[in-house]
């Protein structure tokens, strides 16, 4: 009965703070807490605003948890649509051999890690240029098989993947500066802002994904950027710019919208 108390205590103490899913968000602070204490101080980070995920350090991201804590991105449900595009795409390219994979602006690692999974094993890489998000990434990442790169972009990599990359996944930040402001707390108080800002257009890292990805993808090779439904027609411009056969595909359901951009063989 005093565990019952408690998580109806915990269940109004949240929704006072405005938590929309009171009752699922107690039942993991519940089981994540090893005592009394931590479960008080749990509540009391959520309260304040902290995101869930950094307080219990995991997020359920395509049926794996993934590990994540203050300071990084929280990989969000509409970019498990992004995983599961390059999943198909990876299939048939592989002939037998393991897909070569890059996860750039990998925050947490999540997608590779999560692509990895799908794919049942594949070459992968992850960069990042924030320390943090490495540190997390190697979590996440490495007992995957997968390793780790800090830098910034293409800079991160081994000289070795050049024209080799048969799949180049970026959720790079997509945000305009002018509109980081609008969203919710948990994301810009909580998260690096270096996940958030795409620049005055929110493209701007976009612009530079894609204009070094020929160079890095295997002939056949597919580049694949989650992006805004606003943006698409611009994030395929730039991708036909930088000379990738591009398309969009999108997921009402969830959201999402993916800009595809194929090297064509030449």
């Amino acid at each position: 009965m005093a565990l019952v108390t408690s998580s109806t205590s915990i269940v109004t103490t949240l929704r006072a703070a405005g938590c929309v899913f009171a009752e699922d968000e107690a039942q993991l602070l519940i089981s994540a807490a090893r005592t009394p204490s931590e479960l008080a101080s749990m509540v009391d980070h959520r309260v304040r605003g902290l995101p869930l995920e950094h307080i219990v350090g995991w997020v359920d991201f395509c049926g794996q948890r993934m590990a994540v804590g203050p300071g990084v991105f929280v990989p969000r449900r509409r970019t498990e649509f992004l995983v599961r595009q390059a999943a198909t795409i990876a299939r048939p390219l592989t002939d037998g051999r393991r897909a070569v994979v890059v996860d750039l602006c990998c925050g947490s690692g999540a997608i590779g890690a999560a692509l990895s999974e799908l794919l049942g094993s594949c070459e992968l890489h992850a960069a990042d240029i924030d320390p943090t998000a490495v540190r997390f990434a190697r979590r996440n990442v490495e007992p995957r098989g997968g390793r780790v790169h800090e830098g910034d972009l293409y800079q991160a990599l081994p000289r070795k993947l050049r024209g080799r990359v048969d799949v180049l996944l970026a959720n790079a930040p997509y945000v305009p500066t002018g509109s980081i402001g609008m969203m919710p707390p948990e994301a810009r108080l909580h998260e690096p802002m270096v996940a958030l800002d795409g620049g005055a257009d929110g493209l701007a890292v976009q612009r530079r994904v894609a204009s070094g990805a020929r160079e890095w993808l295997a002939p056949g090779g597919t580049l694949l950027i989650e992006t805004s439904t606003a943006q698409a027609s611009e994030t395929a411009g730039i991708m036909a710019g930088a000379g990738l056969a591009a398309s969009v595909v999108s997921d009402e359901e969830l959201g999402a919208t993916v800009v595809i951009g194929s090297r064509v063989r030449e």
